[in-house]
């Protein structure tokens, strides 16, 4: 099995300092939508940061049930079927067997590598055990990356959605190697994260801004969810989806985010349709806890059709436990809403972790 060494049963100590941080977090809120408008800016700017806009109702505080979810975690690790990943090996095989097409590589969770054009693009990179600040005290992985940080290929492009800890990984980004040469991507505020670890080229972009690097565009689209790294930065910066486009084809990436028609409906119109659209499957179940910040698969079925995406991929889940959802029910729900839209069970994939596939495109 590819899960990871177990811990052992945690000592008298480390039960008080698990007390002691769900009684530090408890009293946290989740995110804010709501925020006083920063005027001659976009609706989604406020004056202290951003929101999401349209404007939903603000959540109530989050309790110490949503923070004990998380710590435990770290503790309760699932069963892992075999058919959920490959080994490093045949992944590092597969992916190079594929080399000088067009395709795309599920690393676990929102990691992605795409290679379009002889570029390899990393989203949202998360490539270490831990989406916490707080040492074993969070959400950890517990499937391997199906090709580790020291294995990892040449990256010439990277994106990132929002700055979460399972998204917007320090250790990952500071031991990625050719950092004067990468072109990162990210959402307005995000830049000195990178040029404080050694990176040259950062491009910041707020929502429906492009920029274009060998033959590659990129474009910053909304989302509706949030950030924040630790307790007193919520929404200082901003968090988006992605539209990536070339001659070959054109790829959606959602990020993080809840549904709205509005918002997916408008991408579709106005960039798509796409190839492919890359969609988050998982920890819906964090709604009982407050309002909703990622999609159900149902509603990633709804994604993929709102942006005219003629073939969906799965990604956020089966990698670390963010809620209560069983860890494998999200494909299955994912499969059944597709196939109860007509959406023919070719048209969305089910990827194990390190496995490579071509890309559908206009050219390989």
């Amino acid at each position: 099995m590819n899960d990871l060494t177990s811990l052992s049963n945690p000592g008298l100590s480390r039960k008080i300092v698990i007390i002691f941080i769900i009684m530090l977090v408890a009293g946290c809120s989740s995110f804010s939508s709501t925020g006083t408008w920063a005027e001659e800016k976009p609706k989604h700017h406020t004056q202290n940061g951003f929101r999401n806009y349209p404007v939903i109702p603000d959540p109530p505080p989050v309790g110490a049930a949503f923070y004990l979810r998380r710590v435990l975690g770290s503790f309760f690790l699932p069963d892992v079927p075999d058919d959920h990943y490959l080994s490093e090996k045949d992944a590092i095989s597969q992916f190079q067997q594929l080399n000088g097409r067009n395709s795309i590589t599920w690393l676990g969770h929102a990691t992605f590598l795409i290679r379009i054009n002889g570029m390899t693009i990393l989203t949202d990179p998360f490539l270490t055990e831990f989406a916490s600040p707080l040492w074993e005290f969070g959400p950890r992985r517990y499937v391997q990356p199906g090709i580790s940080l020291d294995n990892l290929p040449p990256v010439d492009m990277v994106i990132v959605s929002h700055n979460h800890l399972d998204h917007l990984d320090a250790e990952t980004v500071e031991s990625l190697q050719g950092k004067e040469r990468i072109h990162v991507f990210v959402p307005l505020g995000l830049k000195p994260f990178f040029k404080d670890r050694g990176y040259i080229n950062v491009e910041e972009l707020d929502w429906d801004e492009s920029y274009s690097y060998s033959g590659i565009e990129f474009t910053a689209l909304p989302a509706v969810h949030f950030s924040g790294r630790g307790l007193n930065d919520k929404n200082k910066t901003l968090w988006c989806s992605w539209s990536i486009s070339s001659q070959s084809g054109k790829v959606f990436f959602s990020g993080d985010t809840s549904y709205s028609p509005t918002i997916f409906k408008t991408i579709g119109k106005e960039y798509g349709p796409y190839d492919l659209a890359i969609v988050s499957i998982g920890a819906y179940k964090t709604r009982k806890h407050g309002p909703a910040s990622h999609l159900t698969p149902e509603e990633a079925v709804k994604v993929a059709m709102d942006t005219k995406s003629n073939l969906a991929v799965t990604m956020h889940w089966g990698t670390i436990e963010l809620s209560d959802e069983p860890p494998w029910e999200p494909p299955v729900r994912f499969k059944k809403a597709a196939q109860n839209n007509g959406i023919a069970s070719d048209q969305t994939w089910v990827m194990k972790i390190g496995e490579t596939r071509l890309m559908p495109s206009k050219k390989d």
